[in-house]
């Protein structure tokens, strides 16, 4: 079983794949879409849950995702058709560094996938070539709540302090409008649901050969969570705009 296989078991009981609860979603979407008719690119969708959301609520919208997931990609095209919102959707399949398109768009999404270009500030210079004058960015980063351990730091990356996240966007030339930190519960929530999710499908499919493999890898999890960076490691959302266009 691959990585994304994994993943995708993993999310099942949390589909946003973020430390965040579904009010906490809504209220960072209605922030990032103060008109309701705004063209939206989430980059690193997955399987466009973000999207998905974004369009139920708001009929009048447009949106596009990228994601190098083809089975993601599926995912959010199937339950867009449920939602009847697929006319307004539209997906691509590729990297999303290497994604151009004729159209600028109001709000540019990029929540919890900054890895895919290299951390923080190079998201933010992606998400800058597609954002139209006067647009919002909404991004997702970790950041270290207290000092972590040197192997917190070699299994979550090299973060800074949620000051220090700040003050690096800000000196980039974005104003921060609105934010989020993601609570204990929020935090707790996601991990339970994860390694909980992934157990109970080793669980509930004995006979399977991935079986062992997938177990393990939700007791190995869970045990990294607890014992190495529950107690340092939180999650921001930030909604910015250009400080100058």
């Amino acid at each position: 079983m691959n990585r994304e296989q994994i993943s995708g078991i993993a999310h099942a009981d949390h589909p946003i794949k973020s430390p965040l609860d579904d009010d906490s979603v809504r209220r960072l979407l209605e922030r990032g879409l103060p008109r309701g008719n705004e063209r939206v690119l989430d980059l690193g969708c997955g399987s466009g849950e973000w999207l998905l959301r974004a369009l139920a609520a708001h009929p009048q919208l447009q949106a596009e995702g990228v994601d190098i997931s083809g089975d993601a990609l599926v995912q959010a095209r199937q339950a867009a058709s449920g939602l009847g919102v697929q006319e307004r959707l539209a997906l691509h399949h590729q990297e999303a560094t290497d994604f151009s398109s004729p159209h600028l768009f109001d709000l540019v999404l990029s929540v919890g996938a900054t890895y895919a270009f290299g951390g923080l500030l190079p998201t933010l210079a992606a998400a800058r070539k597609h954002l139209a004058p006067g647009g919002h960015v909404l991004i997702g980063e970790g950041f270290w709540e207290r000092e972590p351990s040197q192997e917190a730091v070699e299994m979550l990356g090299n973060f800074t302090d949620l000051a220090t996240t700040v003050d690096r966007v800000v000196a980039d030339g974005w104003t921060p409008v609105h934010g989020h930190v993601s609570t204990r519960g929020e935090l707790d929530d996601y991990e339970w649901a994860c390694w909980g999710s992934l157990a109970s499908w080793a669980l509930d499919h004995p006979a399977d050969p991935e079986s062992s493999h997938v177990l393990e890898t939700a007791t190995t999890r869970r045990s990294e969570w607890l014992r190495v960076y529950r107690d340092t490691w939180g999650f921001v959302c930030l909604v910015l705009r250009q400080t100058s266009d």
